[in-house]
């Protein structure tokens, strides 16, 4: 595994005391814990499985993935594709401007913060095997922890639009992805959804 430095630790404190101050709570073991936290969290325990020697960027980019997402309210945004991509790019500038000004509190050079933030945007995904790591890792986590909740919102889906979703994620993917995501211990009615999904 990868040695990690003492600005890196200090960064990952950073991040997740930013993510300590979401108001939103998912229960964890009985727990109530601030849900960008959890994510967060539920990231850095993904990334080291699938990529044991993942750089400093790459594991500050997946622990910055969502920092503060709730300050950008889905809702605040249009309903539809358009919509919808246009509140992914304020995520994205969002995510990117507060690992930034994090790591240069903590030392790292301009050309270190541009990577992560490089990472962050999934920029040159397929192309990029970082970018593409953190699009395999996210894919992962929402498969494993956020899927049932996102399929129990939206009841008025039925399986083939749900099939054509997770479709569109899965395509994200590359051979590493779908193999940690297939491998998951999942319900039934899930996973078929995610065989759908893959053929």
């Amino acid at each position: 595994m990868t040695r990690l430095s003492s600005r890196f630790e200090a960064t990952i404190a950073d991040i997740d005391s930013a993510n300590g101050e979401d108001p939103r709570r998912d229960d964890v073991a009985g727990e109530p814990r601030p849900r960008e936290l959890v994510y967060s969290e539920r990231m850095s325990e993904w990334l080291p499985r699938l990529y044991p020697d993942a750089s400093e960027a790459l594991r500050i980019a997946a622990r910055a993935q969502h920092i503060r997402r709730w300050k950008i309210p889905r809702n605040h945004y249009p309903l539809g594709r358009e919509g919808y991509n246009a509140w992914r790019s304020a995520c994205r500038d969002h995510h990117a401007a507060l690992t930034s000004a994090i790591m240069q509190r903590h030392g790292y050079a301009d050309d270190e913060i541009a990577r992560v933030v490089r990472i962050i945007r999934k920029e040159q995904l397929k192309r990029d095997p970082e970018s593409q790591a953190l699009e395999n890792v996210v894919a992962v986590v929402f498969v494993q922890h956020y899927l049932d909740e996102f399929i129990a919102g939206h009841k008025d889906y039925d399986d083939a639009k749900l099939a054509d979703i997770l479709r569109k994620t899965l395509r994200k993917m590359d051979s590493t992805g779908h193999a940690a995501a297939l491998g998951l211990d999942l319900p039934e009615s899930t996973a078929r959804l995610i065989a759908m999904a893959l053929k």
